[in-house]
């Protein structure tokens, strides 16, 4: 049985090198699919093909951030300067790369002391820090996965309570649908008496058309009954049910809507509008499940 999981996740990750950190973050929020967005900088870009694709494989709705990041050593020391002969080599190079291509963008400070041997033995190895980064990853998914499965426990549990509130209305209206039908049979009854005395047939006919139409709520009663039933049935089964899940509260609504709409006595009434107060709290849960 898979797990049923929030959208909404976060999850660390830390790995430590001789020079410094890369944090690994991951968080989420509700979306109604999946949309994933990458902070990190220059050096790790090449592994978000490779990050996008593992995330895709685990994770199918959310708001997602991927953030990675290095942090240099507290206390570490840079060179006093960059290496002479790197930096004359890369000046010669930049020379005759504007020599052919005169509208070439000048490098940046930055990129040239990112440039391979410009800072000696203390420049930062790209691929080691790849390396590092990218073994962070699966970690880190997996601890995500744990922490929407987690809050998606949580909810199911709350819907779970609404769908146990609904299945005591329901059982509670079924043994009084005679009385209520006898309550409403004498006020039409009453009704029709008084349409006699006018010699209406045809105002008869239209208010015992209406009687029938307005005592008839146990189709209604089934399918609320049904719905339920498949509501337990999705939480239990777990996984992508979010959608699914959102359907059957239009579908539980439309049949509490319904039962309002035929309400010929208080009780209905009030009991319908029970129902559709449990829906919405159970539907405002279920908008947060993947």
């Amino acid at each position: 049985m898979a797990p049923l999981n929030s959208m909404t996740g976060f999850a660390a990750a830390t790995a430590n090198l001789d020079t410094g950190s890369i944090g690994l973050e991951l968080r989420a929020v509700n979306s109604r699919f999946l949309d994933l967005s990458f902070r990190m900088g220059d050096d790790f870009r090449i592994l978000e093909p490779v990050i996008r694709e593992r995330i895709n494989d685990r994770v199918k709705r959310g708001k997602m951030e991927c953030r990675l990041y290095f942090s240099a050593k507290e206390g570490g020391q840079l060179p006093g300067a960059p290496n002479a002969a790197v930096l004359e080599q890369l000046a010669v190079l930049a020379a005759q790369v504007r020599q052919g291509m005169p509208d070439a963008r000048p490098m940046s400070v930055a990129e040239i002391l990112r440039w391979p041997g410009i800072l000696g033995d203390n420049a930062l190895d790209p691929e080691t820090l790849q390396a590092a980064a990218l073994a962070l990853i699966d970690g880190a998914i997996r601890d995500f996965n744990a922490s929407r499965a987690q809050e998606g426990a949580k909810l199911a549990a709350i819907i779970r309570q609404r769908v146990e509130a609904l299945r005591a209305l329901v059982a509670d209206l079924r043994p009084r649908t005679p009385e209520i039908v006898a309550a409403f049979r004498a006020r039409i009854t009453k009704r029709i008496e008084e349409i006699l005395q006018g010699g209406d047939p045809e105002r008869i006919h239209q208010e015992v058309a209406l009687f029938a139409q307005k005592i008839d709520v146990d189709e209604e009663l089934d399918r609320l009954s049904t719905h339920l039933d498949e509501v337990e049935r999705v939480l239990k089964q777990g996984g992508s049910a979010g959608k699914r899940l959102d359907f059957l509260m239009q579908e539980l609504n439309r049949e509490a809507n319904t039962l309002g709409s035929k309400a010929a006595v208080m009780e209905l009434s009030q009991a319908s509008v029970e129902m559709k107060v449990l829906i919405e709290q159970m539907r405002e849960q279920v908008q947060n499940l993947e």
